[in-house]
């Protein structure tokens, strides 16, 4: 049904819980699988030698951070007898990020991870698969915590 199963991760309980179920459709479908994880390179907007010196900690704990997650996605892949295709892309509009690249892999369906804010934290934070249901065609499977 499914040959080509796209999976964003970013460490979280929910995603890792987004990826065993995408592990487990894509060991049931013969499918490929593609894990990815995304980094804001520039959450801070600012002017003075100050912010070029935070800007530099924070590209590089958030690259790093990065790593550690889709090493995580891929082990965890792996370990189910899959081979994994594995990225890590810098993006500051995530759920574009994540369309973007379904259509370049031609993915069939997202498995994406929902960490079910609401009230206001969901307002400042606003939902990464909220915005990906709204303009994606393919099917999603939203995994809650």
């Amino acid at each position: 049904m499914f040959k080509q199963i796209l999976i964003p991760v970013d460490g979280s309980p929910t995603s890792t819980a987004a990826l065993q179920y995408a592990i487990d459709m894509a060991k049931s479908f013969g499918a490929a699988i593609t894990a990815v994880t995304f980094y804001d390179p520039y959450p801070i907007v600012g002017i003075g030698l100050e912010y070029a010196f935070a800007d530099k900690q924070y590209l590089d704990a958030v690259k790093a951070e990065s790593a550690k997650n889709i090493t995580m996605a891929k082990e965890l892949i792996e370990a189910h007898g899959l081979q994994a295709d594995t990225r890590v892309l810098e993006s500051d509009q995530i759920w574009r990020a994540i369309l973007d690249l379904a259509e370049t892999i031609k993915a069939e369906l997202i498995v994406m991870g929902s960490h079910g804010r609401s009230g206001l934290e969901k307002l400042v934070m606003g939902s990464v698969t909220q915005r990906v249901l709204q303009h994606t065609k393919l099917p999603v499977l939203v995994v809650r915590d």
